[in-house]
């Protein structure tokens, strides 16, 4: 219970950071792997929604342990190839804030959707969230270094979920904490929402 409390706590406080809104204002000028992988940690909206895929691949168990966090990280990759070409998306920031609140969702009601689906919707969330990635690489002076940094700190961001999740097993109320933390990301979701 006492690392939920510290976990909730730091969750919630960056919650509460006026600067929570995206990471997607920076540009990327000059930009190489380093920048690309600070990427995904410098915005409330990619760092909650990419540990919300761990913690729901660690409650599921099973395949989802991989097949999640592998079905986002492939689609956000072709998200950012979209991305890079130019070719929009409507509504990219409102869907990036709405996989925040859904994937907070599905861990706060242990969701148990089937395999393909669950990989069809984080997929779904990927591309979103590549496309923001991705419309910035151009402006990258290296462009797939960018493109590497943020696909390794994303898949390094579902792990932190994973461990997160893990750790909690067998500790009195575990579930309820996992949940607790599920509820946590949604509210930040919503947060996102309204600032997009």
């Amino acid at each position: 219970m006492k690392r939920f409390s510290l976990a909730s706590a730091a969750l919630l406080a960056g919650l509460v950071l006026p600067a929570v809104a995206d990471a997607h204002t920076f540009g990327a000028h000059d930009a190489g792997f380093a920048h690309g992988f600070l990427h995904p940690a410098g915005g409330w909206d990619h760092l909650l929604a990419m540990v919300a895929v761990g913690l729901w691949a660690a409650q599921r168990g099973g395949a989802a342990l991989w097949a999640l966090p592998a079905a986002f990280v492939t689609a956000m990759i072709g998200g950012g190839l979209l991305g890079m070409s130019g070719i929009a998306l409507p509504a990219v920031e409102l869907g990036i804030a709405g996989s925040v609140i859904a994937l907070g969702v599905l861990v706060a009601a242990q969701s148990r959707l089937s395999l393909p689906l669950s990989m069809a919707l984080v997929a779904l969330f990927a591309v979103f969230h590549g496309h923001a990635h991705g419309a910035e690489m151009p402006e990258a002076a290296q462009p797939l270094l960018y493109g590497l940094g943020f696909v390794l700190a994303t898949a390094l961001l579902h792990g932190a979920g994973v461990a997160a999740a893990l750790s909690l097993r067998g500790a009195a109320g575990a579930a309820l904490a996992l949940r607790g933390l599920g509820a946590a990301i949604g509210l930040g979701g919503v947060a996102l929402a309204a600032l997009a």
